[in-house]
Order: structure tokens, then sequence, then C-alpha cells
């Protein structure tokens, strides 16, 4: 299993910037994918899930900002975000759960993790 994320970048506030994460060695469409964040000194958040029914779930602190999807074609993952602010400053990661099949959400201790793309917001 091989995740790789990119897209991320040094944006002002207001901002907009698109992340994307390309899967490999697994079948992509068997699998739920999220993307977390992690800031040092703050605890990891998940921002967005999509499942294998293309349901898509958003924490509160990116609603109507971000959007996730994903195209099974081309095995990849987006988070489009709109509206930065210096709050969405982190290392955001793509993950994919280790169960096949699942619905919703699920927890990242079971996931399989890429390596980061770097995300920050000046005001």
């Amino acid at each position: 299993v091989h995740l790789v994320e990119s897209g991320g970048g040094s944006v002002q506030r207001g901002g907009s910037l698109r992340l994307s994460c390309v899967g490999s060695g697994f079948p992509y469409t068997w699998y739920s994918m999220l993307w977390f964040r992690q800031t040092p000194g703050k605890e990891r958040e998940v921002v967005a899930t999509i499942d294998t029914q293309d349901t898509s779930i958003y924490a509160e602190s990116v609603k109507g900002r971000f959007t996730i999807s994903r195209d099974n074609g081309k095995n990849t993952m987006y988070l489009q975000m709109e509206d930065l602010t210096p709050e969405d400053t982190a290392m955001y990661y793509c993950a994919k759960d280790s169960q096949a099949f699942s619905r919703g959400s699920f927890p990242i201790g079971r996931a399989q993790v890429g390596q980061g793309t770097q995300v920050t917001v000046s005001s």
C-alpha cells in the first residue's frame, strides 16, 4: 500500500488549495478514505471522510469550505479547500481504512497513512 499526498503550500487568508492523494497497491474502490490534519501541540483532527459509497462526512470546522471527492479511475482522492484561515495551517495526511467495504468514518488507529503535505495559511 502506498499513499502519496500533494498540493500543499502557502497561501494567504481567504485563499484556496486542492490536495490530492494517489493510492497504489490496493483496489481503490474497496476502501473508505479520509483526510486528517495535525499541528504540533494540537490534537489530530479528521477533517473529511469519503466512503466506498461516496458518502462524505466533514468536521464542523471545515463544513462549507472543504470538499472531499474521489476519482476511482485515477486512484485519487481530493480535498478542495476554500476560504482558508490561519487556523487551517497544519500537516495534512490522507488515510485509507484497512477494512474493506466499510461505511462512514473509521478510526485512524486502523488506517494506513501517507507521508503528509504541509498547508500554511498566513494572515
